[in-house]
């Protein structure tokens, strides 16, 4: 009997760093950030801005970053010595490559489920982003934001599966035979109750991994029966903004930076025009 080992699932990786006593005292909000180890830039960008917002409406918020292995034992010293200093990084033993973002993602769930399981919100979020926290935290305190079963961001219809060997989202019909994928929420952002990442780490068990990390959770979340939740307000969950004046970006909860300075760009201008 040949035994299917499921490499996303995140039982077959451990932490190396880790940050287990983060979520005592309570989080209501946990965003985790995946990033590659030696995105520095990115870190810093997130820690002067909108990761170092630890309360928001007067609610307990921790932004951590999720790394896979370094590319040697300095890069994993200069890890190490930015773990000591910040104390917001959290390391697992996969490879950091595109390939595994899946296993990035389900690493990041395994992590709520495991060590921050009375959080009541969680978010994932790449580390290109910009996120407006005080938007976000009035739409999860918003009376009719669902508590359980719910994940919202920028949603994903009626994805095609693409089979073309040559392009970077392939995905064969053997990890997933659908030609559609479901409903998901795309990866760039999304925020969901804190009683999901349980539940699709153990969907995951019996879900083949693919690459699209995104449309993978969406088919996770379709195998407990959960559909992603339209937000209150969908333009506020955006990719590029083709118009960053201030007053656009005061309205947004998310939107893609080119780059970490932009992060700060944007960042500074939300404050400014407050």
């Amino acid at each position: 009997m040949i035994l299917h080992h499921h490499v996303a699932h995140p039982s077959n990786y451990h932490f190396i760093l880790d940050e287990p006593d983060k979520c005592s005292p309570i989080q209501f909000l946990v965003l985790m950030v995946p990033v590659a180890p030696q995105q520095v830039d990115a870190r810093n960008a997130i820690r002067s801005t909108w990761g170092n917002e630890s309360s928001v409406q007067g609610k307990a918020v921790l932004t951590l970053f999720l790394v896979g292995l370094t590319r040697g034992p300095e890069a994993q010293q200069q890890l190490e010595e930015e773990s000591r200093q910040h104390r917001d990084l959290v390391q697992s033993n996969f490879v950091d490559s595109y390939f595994n973002l899946t296993i990035k993602t389900m690493v990041i769930m395994d992590w709520l489920a495991t060590r921050c399981p009375q959080a009541i919100f969680s978010m994932k979020v790449d580390s290109d982003m910009y996120i407006n926290v005080e938007n976000l935290m009035s739409l999860l305190l918003a009376p009719n934001t669902p508590r359980q079963n719910y994940i919202t961001g920028f949603l994903m219809w009626n994805q095609n599966v693409i089979r073309d060997k040559k392009s970077k989202y392939y995905v064969s019909e053997e990890l997933y035979p659908e030609s559609k994928y479901p409903t998901y929420v795309l990866g760039v952002g999304y925020v969901f109750s804190n009683d999901l990442p349980k539940k699709i780490v153990e969907a995951s068990k019996d879900m083949k991994p693919f690459n699209i990390e995104d449309a993978y959770v969406g088919t996770c979340l379709k195998r407990l029966g959960i559909k992603p939740s339209r937000a209150p307000d969908p333009s506020q969950f955006r990719t590029y903004m083709k118009d960053s004046k201030g007053h656009n970006l005061s309205k947004v909860i998310t939107t893609i930076a080119r780059s970490p300075k932009q992060i700060i760009e944007f960042w500074q201008k939300v404050k400014r025009h407050k």
